[in-house]
């Protein structure tokens, strides 16, 4: 083959086309044939996988129906299998088929028990590509939207028509916030009320979908400029429909009631690893004091 012919932009697309096809077609072969060992090989696989998706338009095409998604069961599922498996529980009020996953399960334990048990599947996505990866899907699949499992109370997450009502009032609400702001930094939290079931916690912390993607494309290029440096930032969830909520709302002794919030303040901070140094230490220190 001649130089000449190799430096020919057109030809060296056939040639890239022409290997793009004939990977594609083995691994869409390895899987109907042995799915067993398709699945085994996929760990190692998936990050060639998600660079193909996301660079070319063909691989996607004739990939995309094999490409497997893992669940925190441990289950690899089709995109088609897996639809099949979450469109009743997991399809909001307007029709969107919703996808939680998580990047961390062993972080995210607690509030990937509470979604189980409402029937909801979560998945495990972790690559270097997962963020691009997530987009990508998004622009291409109809109605579906990827959210991370602790982007939001579950209630937001997957948003249906018979909506919890809130036992705050808006006055309430607004005589509560200061109380919580003087327990943390409102410099890094938002205050946030959402009427949530009786037996969620009182005092839960989420991040920004939105904010997390850009911030992880950014770091490995291709996300919006000053993404990577921005501060993080978080939300305060209070669930006005807690019975310590109501209690703390009712409490007339200033000290009590700021201790009170204090301490559910610091137990949504210390189930999110956000409770460190100082703050850390008087925490042990007031609760092994009062045992």
């Amino acid at each position: 083959m001649s130089r000449s012919y190799l430096q020919s932009d057109s030809n060296v697309k056939k040639i890239s086309s022409h290997i793009t096809k004939k990977v594609a077609d083995k691994l869409a072969e390895m899987f109907k044939n042995d799915r067993d060992d398709f699945e085994k090989k996929w760990p190692d696989m998936q990050v060639f996988m998600d660079y193909g998706l996301l660079t070319d338009e063909k691989f996607y095409d004739r990939i995309q129906p094999v490409y497997l998604l893992k669940n925190t069961k441990n289950e690899f599922k089709t995109f088609e299998e897996y639809n099949e498996i979450i469109k009743e529980k997991q399809t909001d009020k307007d029709g969107n088929t919703i996808i939680l996953y998580t990047n961390n399960p062993e972080a995210d334990h607690g509030i990937i028990a509470k979604a189980e048990k409402r029937g909801y599947d979560i998945l495990e996505m972790n690559t270097p590509l997962t963020a691009h990866l997530l987009q990508h899907f998004e622009a291409k699949l109809d109605k579906t939207n990827f959210k991370r499992v602790d982007a939001d109370s579950l209630e937001k997450l997957i948003p249906k028509a018979d909506a919890v009502e809130s036992n705050l009032t808006e006055d309430q609400k607004k005589d509560l916030t200061p109380v919580i702001e003087g327990v943390v930094d409102k410099e890094k939290f938002v205050i946030q009320y959402e009427a949530l079931d009786e037996s969620d916690s009182p005092m839960s912390i989420t991040q920004s979908e939105f904010m997390r993607r850009m911030k992880e494309q950014a770091e490995i290029g291709g996300g919006m400029f000053g993404m990577s440096n921005m501060p993080e930032s978080y939300n305060l969830i209070v669930n006005s429909n807690h019975p310590l909520i109501s209690k703390l709302l009712l409490e007339t002794d200033t000290e009590k009631k700021n201790a009170m919030a204090k301490q559910a303040a610091d137990l949504a901070l210390l189930s999110k690893g956000l409770l460190k140094g100082e703050k850390l230490t008087q925490f042990i220190e007031r609760n092994t004091a009062s045992i």
